[in-house]
């Protein structure tokens, strides 16, 4: 990995000359473009390490999470970015998550949550300090078992390319994600390390096998290494493959489903039966119509049993996590539906993470996400709001009222409570209670945030706002 500082400069060059780091002309010299997301492991702390031997165009800084779930550790992890950030003067962003509380509130995984909590992070700094890229220290190891991953999960073509070294900030298509150290090994990252004296922490978990990535790279990775000790450096290879022979699946997919399925203003997907079984691999092009409406290779394989078997297909239901498919006789139907099912108890708190339809507090809610072009009016018909994006990002929440929630409406420069605007529109006691809070969580606990966004239908605050850089739009309505 010696070589590697060089390769950085190379690697970087076309990176920052991309237009999406503006004008070369109007950087200053050293300002921070890159932020590296800095975790105290030996792969990050080499990734930083490499940059700041690297002769770059531009400065970088450094984000670092502390999750709170390894107590005395987690801290220590905290202190050792701080002196390396402090003693290279370099910009530092440290944020402290209730990661195990956000996992509960939002019945996801501790996994989950730390991702859903570091990239809606990243977002927020990139926006607020004009960071143009993300940098994260996944490595050909980590690239391996994501593809096992993918591959046991049933992701297709997709899952099998595995991760690029350029690619989009989850939930933030407008911010560059990098990976500089993914064609390198843990081995090689370990003998950096070792030459180099690089000081690092050690997560004790990450010999635990309580994760299912822990679990391949603990168990299953040392059996694939008594086979072939280069398998990492194989599988990454391979990944490449699987990446062209996806992008000639992916066009001949696109124009085969030309004419045979359209969707329409309201987001519904229609399918033409005929058209799509008279296709040679219409089992394939059924899954790639359908992938990215959450159909799983489970619902799909008992929907093609459907088609296949003879028996009467109209009026047959499948379900994804978003959407809802529906058979006639001739075509099949796809309409978004709650992305999160409510419980009996209903919750007060529903997380949105895409576009979608979702019920909450016994009202339907339509999200959307639509490029903004000047043409659309900003005036909506009641019950409508639109937000900048930027400044809305996903995952946001949708909670109930709480005392003490505050909003800065739309054109006024001061704080006012939702109670007193309650007041205002003459809300009566249940129709506070009926009230949906649209909040976004990168700023505070999802528990504690009281500067709410809007109160859907009613209001938007005016941080919110679309502006003349504004260039795409979340629309969110009552139905």
């Amino acid at each position: 990995m010696e070589e590697l500082r060089g390769l950085i400069n190379i690697w970087s060059a076309p990176l920052c000359n991309h237009e999406s780091f503006g004008s070369r002309a109007g950087q200053e010299a050293g300002k921070p473009v890159i932020l590296l997301a800095v975790s105290g492991g030996i792969d990050s702390m080499c990734m930083a390490d490499l940059f700041a031997g690297a002769q770059l165009p531009v400065g970088f800084a450094v984000a670092h999470c502390n999750f709170r779930l390894r107590g005395e550790e987690s801290d220590a992890d905290e202190d050792l970015v701080r002196s390396w950030a402090y003693a290279r003067g370099v910009e530092l962003h440290v944020r402290h998550f209730e990661t195990e509380e956000y996992a509960r509130e939002n019945g996801i995984s501790i996994e989950m949550a730390a991702r859903d909590l570091r990239y809606g992070w990243f977002a927020g700094l990139c926006h607020e300090h004009g960071y143009k890229a993300v940098a994260v220290a996944h490595n050909a190891n980590d690239n391996a078992e994501t593809l096992m991953l993918n591959m046991l999960r049933g992701s297709g073509l997709r899952g099998l390319s595995g991760m690029s070294v350029v690619s989009q900030l989850p939930l933030s298509p407008d911010i560059t994600l990098i990976r500089p150290l993914l064609d390198c090994t843990r081995k090689q990252i370990e003998g950096y390390a070792f030459v180099h004296k690089i000081e690092y922490r050690e997560d004790r978990t990450n010999a635990m096998s309580d994760y299912k990535r822990n679990r391949i790279r603990n168990e299953a990775f040392p059996i694939f290494s008594t086979v072939n000790p280069s398998f990492v450096r194989t599988l990454n290879r391979e990944m490449g493959y699987f990446t062209e022979a996806g992008e000639i699946v992916e066009d001949w997919c696109r124009n085969a489903a030309l004419g045979l399925a359209a969707v329409s203003e309201d987001g519904t997907l229609r399918v033409d039966l005929p058209s799509l079984m008279g296709k040679k691999h219409w089992k394939y092009l059924l899954y790639h119509i359908l992938e990215p409406y959450g159909f799983n290779s489970s619902s799909l394989a008992s929907l093609e049993d459907l088609l296949t078997s003879g028996r009467t297909v109209s009026g047959k239901r499948f379900d994804s996590a978003t959407h809802r498919l529906l058979t006639a006789q001739d075509s099949l139907v796809v309409v978004p539906v709650t992305s999160v099912e409510e419980t009996p108890a209903d919750p007060a708190v529903m997380p949105v993470r895409c576009a979608g339809t979702y019920r909450f507090n016994g009202k339907d809610i339509r999200v959307e996400i639509l490029p903004w072009t000047g043409e659309m009016p900003l005036k909506q018909p009641d019950g409508t709001l639109l937000f900048d994006a930027a400044a809305l990002p996903m995952p946001f929440v949708l909670r109930r009222w709480r005392s003490g929630d505050w909003l800065i409406p739309l054109g006024m420069k001061g704080k006012k409570k939702v109670s007193d605007l309650f007041a205002d529109l003459k809300y009566d006691s249940l129709q506070k209670e009926a009230a949906i809070m649209i909040v976004d969580v990168r700023t505070e606990s999802m528990a504690a945030q009281q500067h709410v966004c809007a109160v859907a239908g009613v209001r938007i605050d005016d941080r919110c706002k679309v502006t003349s850089a504004t260039s795409q739009v979340v629309r969110i309505s009552f139905i």
